[in-house]
């Protein structure tokens, strides 16, 4: 590569929700000097990314040695099956993959260990939680390193992550948690924001004028808080009046333990995100 910034081969197996998100990032950014070759078992959807420049879209129903083809090109693998798919997609593509390729989970649940357990030594491997808001460019992806992933790789798939948003390095351990914040937390919002619109109707609003109070308030919020060089708790306290409605209305939530309310929830995602890892 002539310029540093620009990313080697890339396959991605498994294209789908999660990996054509990172797919048209990275194809939006530029970067992906090398092509980025995608999967996916079935025309129809291998047909909806063809079109995208420097992307060579496999449909696996009409090439079966479509993952094979892909990987043995590429310096970087994404992993974007179905984890119950992994073991065996790994096994399909360890005889190809060349030494130093950089392979990536984007699989929940599915260790490091296993993959390293199924690839050859000299493959280097990261495991990742990216999450939904990467369609737009907006993401949050946790990335951690390997027994084999140095600098270099990590460099890499930091660098290949960016193109949908920010990304955040963290030991293996930390990336189940992690995804009970940033991998389920668009969910978290858009409940919030679901049950703040069923309010605004509640006051009389029609469904659209509702949607437009509840979203764009939320959106707003969250780019104020962006431009911002004050913390959450601050710009809080500055919309609280002393005595004024909204005092009133926070009121209500700490009576209901809003802040107990988050914990359990995070914790119940890990406590499934544990189950997932051993298999149940």
């Amino acid at each position: 590569m002539t310029d540093s910034s620009m990313l080697p081969p890339i396959a991605i197996l498994g294209a789908g929700s999660m990996g054509g998100a990172i797919l048209h990032g990275l194809v939006r950014s530029g970067l992906a000097a090398g092509g980025v070759t995608a999967t996916n078992r079935t025309a129809a959807k291998a047909d909806e990314l063809a079109p995208l420049a420097g992307v060579t879209s496999i449909a696996l129903d009409a090439r079966p040695t479509g993952n094979t083809d892909a990987a043995a090109a590429a310096d970087i693998v994404l992993i974007g099956v179905k984890p119950v798919m992994v073991p065996d997609l790994l096994r399909e593509i360890a005889p190809v993959l060349r030494p130093g390729t950089i392979v990536v989970s984007l699989a929940a649940g599915v260790t490091i260990a296993t993959f390293e357990s199924i690839l050859p030594a000299d493959v280097r491997v990261l495991r990742s939680m990216p999450n939904t808001p990467s369609l737009v460019g907006r993401g949050v992806t946790g990335i951690a390193a390997g027994t084999h992933a140095d600098a270099t790789a990590v460099g890499l798939v930091r660098r290949l992550f960016e193109t949908v948003g920010t990304v955040v390095e963290v030991p293996e351990a930390q990336i189940d948690p992690l995804s009970t914040i940033s991998g389920s937390g668009p969910a978290y919002f858009f409940l919030v924001v679901e049950e703040f619109t069923k309010a605004a109707m509640g006051k009389g609003f029609s469904e659209s004028d509702a949607r437009i109070l509840a979203e764009q308030t939320f959106i707003g919020a969250a780019a104020l808080l962006e431009a911002s060089a004050h913390d959450p708790a601050e710009l809080r306290r500055r919309v609280t009046s002393p005595k004024g409605t909204t005092e009133r209305a926070i009121a209500v939530l700490q009576e209901a333990r809003f802040d107990d309310v988050f914990v359990r929830a995070t914790d119940a995602a890990l406590a499934r995100a544990k189950e997932l890892a051993a298999g149940s």
